[in-house]
């Protein structure tokens, strides 16, 4: 199963996400489309914190949370603002490949070492916060959280579109994610 799909046409776009916000992403991002213009949000867009990407989408598009890994679990309240308030019925998680979410145990030290040397906090305290917070934030893999993200938020939210992609940071381009 290929479980990436590179987007370098329309026709590479999955048919139930044409003609949608989701679609339009997918054709401002990787395709190049001209800008429309807009007053409102037109979908929800989650992705990761990660300094290494930039969406190509018309101003006004899109609500943006950015979080560790593109985890919504504890932005729920923004999610249902942006749907219930903002009138979105779109959404999309973007992972992208080599994150800092993944293996987080494996930077243990430089965490708790970083936080004592840059930010001036004890080491126990340090520690403490690292292995409190670290479980509730490890994504495991990239593909695989942002397709399971989107289950658990299709759940929630029924009359949703939820679609995950995966932005590659070597060529910085969106990749629709194959869940069959």
């Amino acid at each position: 199963m290929k479980r990436l799909v590179s987007i370098s046409s329309s026709e590479d776009i999955f048919p139930e996400y044409r003609n949608t916000p989701i679609g339009l992403l997918l054709e401002y991002h990787n395709l190049g489309r001209k800008p429309d213009t807009y007053t409102q949000a037109q979908m929800l867009i989650g992705m990761c914190m990660d300094n290494r990407k930039h969406l190509h989408i018309p101003d006004n598009f899109a609500f943006i949370i950015r979080t560790g890994g593109a985890n919504l679990r504890y932005s729920e309240f923004k999610v249902s603002y942006a749907i219930a308030v903002g009138n979105v019925q779109h959404i999309v998680l973007i992972g992208h490949n080599n994150c800092g979410m993944v293996n987080l145990i494996s930077r243990k030290d430089e965490f708790i070492n970083g936080l004592v040397d840059k930010a001036g906090l004890d080491r126990e305290w340090a520690e403490e916060h690292f292995l409190h917070f670290a479980p509730m934030f490890e994504i495991g893999n990239e593909i695989d959280f942002v397709t399971s993200e989107a289950k658990r938020l299709r759940l929630r939210y029924p009359k949703v579109t939820v679609a995950p992609m995966i932005y590659k940071v070597e060529d910085n381009l969106l990749y629709l994610v194959n869940e069959k």
